[in-house]
C-alpha cells in the first residue's frame, strides 16, 4: 500500500524513566534499552511500528539534547535534522509545539501522529490499521483524536478517558470525549471499569497540523507564539540557539492539561491491540512470561524458595538466592540494587529523588 506523503510521525523520547531505576538511568533511560531482551530498544521498536504509516523522512524524534547521539546511533536511518533536541524538559506541550513548527515549514498539509517512545504493542498490524484510520479521519475533520485502550483491570497507574455515547455514529468508531481523569485511586478506578464508558489514555494523538495549530492558538497561545518566532530558522544553523532561548522562557505544561482537557473537538478511538505503557516494573511484569510461581525472572543463576509473584532482573551470571518473598521487585544493574513491594512501585520515583539528594547523581 502506498504511504501518504502528508502523513508524519512525532516520537517523544525525552523522558528519564525514573520508575525503571536502576536499569533506566539519566544517562541511558529506558527508551534506549532492550528491556524485553529481543535485540531492539523501546525506541527502535516504536520507530519500526510507524514504518507502515509514514515515510522514513517524515518521522521525527523529539528528545533531550544529551540523547542526540544515542538516538542517531540507534536509528541510523534518520537524518540529523529529524532529531529535534530539547535543551530542557518542559513536558509534552512544548515538545509537540516544536515539532509542529518544524513540520509546518515542510508541509502545512501534514497529518500527524504523536506517540511516546516507551510503549509495548502486541498486535502491530492492528495498531497500524487503527492509526491509519484515525489519520484519514483527522485529514477530513477538525478533530483532535486520541487512542483509548479497553481497560483490562482497575489500574491506578494510567489516566482515564470518559466518552459519550451518541446516537450518530462517527467514522472509524470515534466517540466524543467527555472527561479526562489522571491516575485515580483504586476505588475510583474500579468505578470507572464498572461503568463501561471509560478507556485508558494511551497518550497517542492524531490530528491535522491545521487543527493542532489552531488548538494551540486557542488554549496555549503564549507557547505557540514562542515557537512561531522561529519560522525560517528551523533546519538551519540558527535553530539550536533559537530553541535554547525559547525553552529558557517556555512554560512547563502537558498537552493533556494544556489542550486536550479544554478543547471541545476531542474524540477518542477505542482500540484493543495489546498495549502496555511500559512505565513501571509492574507493567513489565504483566507482559513477561512467568514461571509456575508467577515469578518473572531475568538472570541465569537466580534460585527461588517459597517466592511468588516477583519481578527479578539480575546480571546474567550473578548468583542470587531469594526466599520467602511475595509480590516484590528485585532488580540489580551496575551494582545498584532495589528491593521493593510491587504494590508500592509508584514510590520508586521518590526513591530516585532521595538518592539524588542524599547520595549524589552518579547513582542515577
Amino acid at each position: 500500500m502506498k504511504i501518504n506523503k502528508d502523513y508524519y510521525c512525532v516520537i517523544m523520547a525525552g523522558g528519564v524513566g525514573a520508575r525503571f531505576w536502576p536499569m533506566s538511568t539519566s544517562l541511558r533511560p529506558k527508551q534506549f534499552i532492550d528491556i524485553l531482551g529481543i535485540g531492539r530498544s523501546l525506541l527502535q521498536m516504536t520507530y519500526d511500528r510507524f514504518a507502515p504509516v509514514c515515510l522514513p523522512e517524515n518521522i521525527y524524534i523529539v528528545t533531550n539534547e544529551i540523547y542526540r547521539d544515542q538516538t542517531l546511533e540507534q536509528l541510523p536511518e534518520l537524518r540529523p535534522e529529524q532529531v529535534l533536541c530539547e535543551p530542557a524538559r518542559r513536558n509534552t506541550a512544548p515538545c509537540i509545539a516544536y515539532a509542529n513548527h518544524v513540520i509546518q515549514q515542510r508541509n502545512p498539509n501534514a497529518v500527524i501522529v504523536v506517540a511516546p517512545s516507551d510503549h509495548i504493542i502486541i498486535n502491530e498490524d492492528m495498531f497500524a490499521s487503527n492509526v491509519l484510520a484515525a489519520m484519514q479521519v483527522a485529514n477530513q475533520h477538525d478533530w483532535l483524536i486520541t487512542l483509548g485502550i479497553q481497560p483490562g483491570r482497575p489500574d491506578t497507574g494510567y489516566g482515564y478517558i470518559q466518552f459519550l455515547e451518541e446516537k450518530e455514529q462517527k467514522p472509524a468508531g470515534l466517540k466524543k470525549v467527555k472527561t479526562f481523569t489522571e491516575k485515580p485511586n483504586l476505588e475510583l478506578a474500579q468505578t470507572f471499569i464498572k461503568s463501561g464508558d471509560f478507556l485508558w489514555n494511551a497518550g497517542i494523538f492524531i490530528w491535522s497540523l491545521k487543527s493542532i495549530n489552531q488548538a494551540f492558538e486557542n488554549y496555549l497561545p503564549e507557547v505557540n507564539e514562542l515557537f512561531k518566532e522561529g519560522a525560517g530558522l528551523y533546519g538551519t544553523s540558527a535553530e539550536n540557539e533559537f530553541i535554547r532561548k525559547t525553552y529558557a522562557v517556555c512554560r512547563n505544561i502537558s498537552i493533556d492539561y494544556g489542550i486536550m482537557e479544554k478543547a471541545d473537538n476531542v474524540y477518542v478511538m477505542p482500540v484493543d491491540f495489546g498495549w502496555s505503557d511500559l512505565g513501571t516494573w509492574g507493567s513489565l511484569y504483566e507482559i513477561r512470561q512467568k514461571d509456575e510461581n508467577r515469578n518473572t525472572i531475568i538472570g541465569n543463576n537466580v534460585m527461588t524458595y517459597d517466592t511468588q509473584g516477583c519481578v527479578v532482573n539480575m546480571p546474567k551470571d550473578k548468583l542470587v538466592v531469594l526466599q520467602g518473598l511475595t509480590d516484590y521487585i528485585v532488580v540489580e544493574e551496575d551494582g545498584h540494587l532495589i528491593i521493593c513491594k510491587r504494590q508500592d512501585e509508584q514510590q520508586i520515583r521518590q526513591f530516585v529523588n532521595d538518592i539524588k539528594v542524599e547520595k549524589g547523581e552518579k547513582y542515577i
